[in-house]
């Protein structure tokens, strides 16, 4: 996402750890733009890593370890101006991702939430917390259906606490939910 958006001329900011494994990292940042001045370095930890087995099926076995991920990043938010700020919080440290988006709420920020892999980690009251007041809501159809079924909201509940919700559908495209609408977008090829 964020080489996309400095392709745009924006310029993002990552805010993460990353590991003593970080210099290659830091070089692929630093040729395309990306600043790396919100990124934490741990000494002590390698970069988080997932390796994921996919079988003819489609099935898939994923080991994960969270290295350096582990850690806050501990962002200062005090550096942001809120009416020029998006901030995209999605799977990493998951005090982070309980915590963002309760500093976002009291700072006027607008956030994305795309709890994604998080989501089984994620308890019911922290996961409604980090959703309410979201600018967008991402997930796909699986993660859709772990949300409603963690925190007991309906879909129609979970479109009245977000402006959109976005439910990626692989080829089949995605749907957008707004409060009182509903767009089926198709997938590009």
């Amino acid at each position: 996402i964020a080489y996309a958006l400095t392709l745009m001329g924006e310029k993002p900011a990552i805010s993460a750890t990353i590991g003593r494994d970080y210099h290659q990292y830091f070089k692929w940042l630093a040729k395309n733009g990306i600043s790396k001045e919100a990124i934490k370095i741990v000494d002590d930890e390698f970069t988080a890593s997932a390796y994921i087995t996919t079988d003819k099926a489609d099935n898939q076995i994923t080991g994960f370890n969270p290295g350096a991920m582990k850690y806050s990043s501990a962002f200062d938010f005090d550096r942001l101006d809120p009416k020029e700020t998006l901030m995209i919080i999605s799977p990493g440290n998951l005090e982070d991702m309980v915590n963002y988006p309760r500093v976002c709420k009291a700072r006027g920020i607008d956030y994305i939430f795309d709890p994604g892999q998080s989501l089984p980690m994620l308890d019911a009251k922290d996961l409604i917390q980090a959703i309410e007041g979201c600018l967008i809501l991402i997930s796909n159809d699986y993660e859709l259906d772990l949300i409603m079924s963690k925190t007991g909201l309906s879909k129609k509940a979970l479109r009245q606490r977000v402006r959109t919700i976005i439910v990626t559908l692989g080829e089949l495209g995605s749907k957008v939910f707004s409060p009182n609408d509903e767009i089926s977008v198709s997938a590009v090829k």
